[in-house]
This record gives structure tokens, sequence and C-alpha cells, in this order.
């Protein structure tokens, strides 16, 4: 029996916005924020973290993605604005927002957890909330600082950028970070 593999199903974003998110990281570094950065080619919009998964799974993994995208063209997409997960008291991951699209974005994800959940995939008990993860905080920070920084970018967004697939991408943790490999894709158009 092959070993079990560690899993996710996401959105890739384009070059452009993944150098506007690079962009962002430096300027919040700027500001001595002390948090674990994510590298900006693995920042990506999650819509189910499926764990551990048998591979000989994938198929029908794939399949119910590619259900779930059947009534759904491209999905149009902006990023911007910064939040914390879970709240200002006691941020732990810091990220930036989505607007556009978004109805079909959250209709089509809200699919995808139904056609898991019926393959026996446990559904996400908190609602989906599509950000993109810039960093996570190793020690607590000052509400002030972050409160600046949410207004600051409050208003400024990415170019308009279109979802054209939904990838199960495999999860490997290595020391110098994780490695993303993308096993199987459903077309969103």
């Amino acid at each position: 029996m092959p070993p079990n593999i560690r899993t996710f199903i996401a959105l890739e974003l384009p070059p452009a916005v993944i150098s506007l998110l690079a962009k962002v990281q430096e300027d919040l570094k700027s500001t001595r924020l002390r948090a674990k950065w994510v590298r900006p080619e693995n920042i990506h919009l999650t819509l189910k973290f499926l764990g551990n998964i048998n591979p000989t799974d994938i198929d029908k993994i794939s399949g119910a993605m590619m259900d779930a995208v059947d009534d759904f063209g491209a999905i149009n997409l902006v990023a911007g604005g910064v939040g914390v997960f879970p709240g200002l008291k006691r941020p732990r991951v810091i990220w930036i927002g989505l607007g556009g699209q978004i109805q079909s974005l959250f209709a089509m994800q809200r699919l995808l957890e139904d056609n898991l959940a019926a393959l026996g995939f446990k559904k996400e008990k908190r609602s989906f909330k599509g950000h993109l993860t810039l960093g996570r905080f190793r020690q607590t920070v000052n509400p002030n600082t972050i409160r600046q920084i949410m207004r600051e970018y409050a208003n400024r967004y990415s170019e308009e950028f279109t979802a054209r697939r939904i990838i199960l991408f495999k999860s490997d943790l290595k020391p110098t970070g994780a490695v993303y490999t993308q096993l199987r894709q459903a077309a969103l158009e």
C-alpha cells in the first residue's frame, strides 16, 4: 500500500499577483513585523485542505473537482486589503483579501466541499474565507501596528485577474519550506 500524501485544493495565482504580494511582504517586513513569511511562489488561494490522503483517492478527488467547476466559468478576482486571523487581539496569520466575483468563488467552493464530503472528507466547521496568506506570526504583535497596516492597505487592490482552474496539490514539508507539486487540475471554463 502506498504511503499517504499531504494534499490541498487551491487556485493558482498569476505571476503579476505573486509579484504584487511579494512587494506587499517586503513593505510589511520594513515595518519590523516579525513573521514567518510564505515564499511568494507558494502563495495560493486554498479552497480545501485535505490533509493526508491515500494516493489511490486522487482520481476520485479529481472527479469531485471536475464536477464542482462544471457549472462555472472563469472567475475574475482582485487581491487587496490586509487582515489577520483570528483577530486583532492575538493575530496569528496576516493575509490579503479578495474582491471581484467572490459570490461565484464561494458557490464553487461550497460545491467542492459538498462533493468531497460525499467522498468521506470531513466538512470544514468554519465558513470559507477566501484569502491569501502572507505570513504567520511567531510572537505577540501590537494590535495598533496591525490596525495601521490595515488602514494603509484598505483601498489597495491588484489588477483584476482570472482564475481559470483549480488544482490538487501535493505538499511536501521540507526544512526550507513547503514544496508543492500539481497532481490534477480542473478547468473553470
